[in-house]
């Protein structure tokens, strides 16, 4: 009998499996992910779904059904407008539904496949609406990527002292705006505020000029703790639901005027754009990988075992208005130096409470190579060299009609896990 209290890899990513359903080629949603999120569509309330190909599971109607009675769930856990709810019942429970509902899809189960409440299950991933899956009581945002790091300071600092000294001994983070993080598809206008170039002698104020993405990815919490407590590097994961991908829009002008000495405020809490679609940590289990060594000695409640990184290829495209994707950037979530065990122990470790549907973002995610750098930012070098696209124009930071849209996926052993995608469109500012 398998051990469903366990959190390590389990028979629901087993690359051999295969569903009823018809999944295209290339699908970010074949049967070893499974994800969940929040839907809706002209008949249907909100409620939570299973991503499968083309399709999403209404788990709404499963349990109505009666196809979860086994696990006991709550009545109409997945009936409301987030997850919350059913994250909190925890790990193992939420474990449990995901591997009920990779039974219910295999191709040799016959128990929904051929029942006549199937209809009423399946629902058109095309005719949904996409909310938001979680609601987010609070958002930290993570400066974890060395590369970004030490981009960003040597275009704006020393270029032989480009990380400042504490950056290797502890996670850097701050508290962003939760209420402005928005799903995908929800356009934003272009920000305005106080800028200050070298050559003002005062600051202006108007529309934002150097308007810039993020690449990264967000972990959602799903079990809490009490004022006081602190979450080890062992027990992190236990809190940790899943990933979104997340683009932290930034503007650029706003910021560099305003970090200093409190960090940053209007230049980043405008809007942060996340994918609808929630990867399950257990789903991720066969992308553990090593993550860079991290040459200076960390404090012991920065120390952990085992395998903490993940191998997410990310990518990142631009779409002019009436214009083509334009691939400006491919990049790697095994690239961050600090983990996400790192980060939780360190947000706690002062005794901070964490909260179930909490948001903590990766900051950006740069590679080593200039077609990995995360953000336009350090893809244009802050404007001195920039991009061009296929219609021949050219960017420096984002303009009027622009359209980002952020990818991410892992393959292995002939099996993709996909995110799906988060986008928006710059408008003008208001």
């Amino acid at each position: 009998m398998r051990n469903t209290n366990s959190l390590e890899m389990t028979n629901a990513n087993d690359p051999s499996l295969k569903t009823w359903v018809q999944v295209p080629k290339g699908s970010d949603f074949p049967i070893q992910n499974l994800p969940f999120g929040i839907f809706k569509n002209k008949r249907l309330s909100p409620r939570a779904g299973v991503a499968i190909g083309d399709k999403i599971v209404d788990l709404a109607v499963l349990q109505e059904e009666g196809f979860l009675s086994a696990l006991h769930l709550p009545d109409a856990i997945f009936l409301g407008e987030s997850l919350n709810d059913f994250i909190e019942l925890g790990r193992p429970v939420t474990k449990k539904v995901r591997e009920r509902v990779s039974e219910l899809l295999r191709e040799d189960n016959e128990e929904l496949r051929d029942h006549q409440s199937r209809g009423k299950v399946m629902v058109n991933r095309k005719e949904a609406e996409m909310l938001m899956p979680v609601k987010v009581g609070d958002y930290t945002d993570f400066y974890s990527s060395m590369e970004h790091a030490t981009n960003v300071g040597s275009m704006f600092r020393d270029p032989a002292n480009a990380l400042l000294p504490n950056w290797k001994h502890l996670p850097v983070g701050y508290h962003g705006r939760a209420s402005s993080i928005i799903p995908s598809g929800v356009n934003i206008h272009r920000p305005k505020g106080q800028y200050k170039t070298p050559d003002m002698d005062a600051p202006q104020f108007g529309p934002s000029r150097k308007m810039d993405m993020e690449l990264e990815m967000g972990f959602i919490t799903c079990k809490p703790t009490k004022l006081g407590d602190s979450i080890t590097t062992a027990e992190a994961e236990e809190h940790i639901f899943g990933f979104v991908l997340f683009n932290d829009w930034s503007a650029r002008d706003l910021q560099a005027w305003e970090y200093v000495p409190l960090g940053p405020f209007l230049g980043k809490n405008f809007a942060s754009s996340m994918s609808p679609w929630i990867v399950t940590l257990d789903a991720l289990e066969p992308f553990r990988v090593a993550g860079p060594k991290q040459d200076t000695p960390v404090l012991p409640y920065l120390a952990f075992k085992g395998n903490k990184s993940f191998d997410i290829k990310l990518e990142a495209y631009l779409k002019p208005e009436g214009g083509k994707d334009n691939l400006i950037c491919q990049s790697n979530f095994k690239y961050m130096y600090w983990n996400i065990a790192q980060q939780l122990a360190h947000h706690t470790v002062n005794g901070c409470n964490i909260n179930v549907g909490d948001l903590y973002a990766s900051g950006t995610i740069s590679g080593p190579t200039e077609d990995s750098f995360g953000s336009l930012l350090e893809l244009s070098w802050n404007g001195t060299k920039p991009l061009k696209l296929a219609d021949g124009t050219k960017r420096s930071f984002m303009e009027d009609g622009d359209t980002i849209t952020l990818k991410g996926y892992c393959e292995k052993d002939g099996v993709k896990i996909g995110f799906g995608e988060v986008t928006a469109t710059l408008l003008p500012a208001k």
